[in-house]
């Protein structure tokens, strides 16, 4: 195993970014997180690996149909795979703990890579909206990812953003990515970058990111950015829904079901239909209200092919003051398109963004749904800390994720270009 390249996953969230690369022959050595329920997400994924990789399978599929615990299923792996999770936000006074684990981690082992985006929202449009988010703390955390690099030396790291940071500020104007590129400069690493899309990748999803890449002691004029190979499926959103079973608002469980008989080469080729049971698929309960909304946005979407204003609605239908402001907060995840609109971490609040396109159903998506969106394998299972299923931490872990399938087309063109 020693030729297989090892990486370090900062900021990792439920390990989006991290799965595409392991997909593509990658090994990590750890992931860091500041989130409890994220940090189990990805230790019962590390447990998933490993059992996998030594045909135990199993156990992982007995976890799943709840027959053990969760402490008896990482208890069926080596303690070094679920403790290199280290769930510890990054800051000067967490990173002497945090090196002194990752040393014992990587041992005498090469760290040949670092992956990893900081939180977005001090970055995103949104985010800077509020009045606060100017001063917010995560706006420096790029400084902590330096201190990972100046440490550990990777050949390349993989630094991934929300495309607000192109245009973000600091209180003096500066913009933050000119500092965040001109810190990488002095550490030692040749930086190139490029705004990818996802839907060009083969995710059903309208979403745009920055990639940026640096390579250690780069002397030539040579381009090394990492050009993931570009696919179209030709096949619509639909296809995101088609075997999974119909239910209706505040149906479903966490727990395994079953699929609807349906047969998709997307679904298996780009790695989101397996051999392991189904999770997640619950659907959130709704007002009566809410549920005729949906209905009038559905209607709507299919007859004329025209989204939902809110001021569009009936005056009986309308809660919200604001007539001017959030107006699309109502938005049907359109079935005959070759792309959704961008799932984020505001689905953990209300599904009115993220309306199943079904007028059967007549429901907001479902988690397993969102992670579908997000090209997370149905078998990657969404944890929370009381071990008990939480479907609001699951949304949040979901929404701010990178999408699996774009990750692990990085990640496969990265390692033609290292070998």
């Amino acid at each position: 195993m020693s030729n297989v390249l090892k990486f370090l996953d900062l900021f990792a969230g439920a390990g989006g970014l991290s799965e595409g690369f392991i997909r593509a022959g990658f090994e990590p050595i750890a992931h860091v997180e500041a989130d409890a329920s994220a940090c189990f997400t990805l230790k019962t994924r590390q447990a998933f690996h490993w059992l996998r990789k030594n045909e135990l399978s199993h156990i992982y599929t007995d976890y799943l149909n709840n027959k053990i615990s969760r402490d008896q299923l990482y208890s069926a792996v080596p303690s070094a795979e679920i403790n290199s999770v280290i769930n510890k936000f990054i800051d000067q006074e967490a990173l002497p703990e945090i090196f002194e684990k990752l040393d014992a981690l990587i041992d005498n082992q090469k760290l040949d890579l670092i992956i990893g985006g900081p939180p977005c929202q001090a970055y995103s449009l949104i985010g800077r909206a509020r009045s606060n988010m100017v001063n917010d703390a995560r706006n420096h955390l790029y400084i902590f990812y330096g201190e990972f690099l100046k440490r550990y030396s990777p050949k390349y790291f993989v630094f991934e953003n929300v495309l607000g940071l192109l245009t973000a500020k600091d209180p003096n104007g500066n913009l933050y990515f000119d500092k965040m590129k001109a810190l990488f400069v002095e550490i030692g690493y040749t930086i190139e970058y490029k705004v990818l899309s996802a839907n060009e990748y083969g995710v059903l999803q309208n979403r745009k990111r920055i990639i940026l890449v640096g390579k250690k002691d780069h002397l030539s004029d040579d381009s090394f950015y990492p050009e993931p190979e570009k696919w179209n499926p030709e096949v619509n959103v639909w296809e995101l829904f088609a075997d999974l079973p119909k239910i209706q608002a505040g149906s479903g469980t966490p727990a395994p079901q079953k699929y609807v008989h349906y047969k998709s080469e997307w679904l298996e080729k780009s790695g989101i239909k397996g051999k392991f049971p189904l999770t997640w698929h619950q659907a959130r309960p709704h007002s009566e209200q809410d549920l005729e909304i949906y209905r009038f946005a559905v209607n709507l979407w299919n007859g004329e092919k025209r989204r939902l204003h809110y001021n569009d609605l009936p005056s009986r239908l309308k809660s919200h003051k604001g007539t001017h402001s959030f107006v699309d907060r109502f938005k049907v995840v359109a079935g005959d398109l070759p792309a959704t609109h961008t799932v984020v971490a505001h689905i953990s609040k209300d599904g009115h963004h993220y309306i199943h396109p079904d007028i059967e159903q007549n429901r907001s998506i479902t988690p397993r749904e969102a992670a579908r969106i997000q090209t997370f394998p149905d078998d990657y299972y969404f944890e929370n800390v009381s071990g008990k299923p939480a479907r609001t931490s699951a949304f949040k872990q979901i929404g701010n994720a990178v999408p699996v399938l774009l990750a692990q087309k990085i990640a496969e063109q990265l390692l033609r270009n290292w070998e």
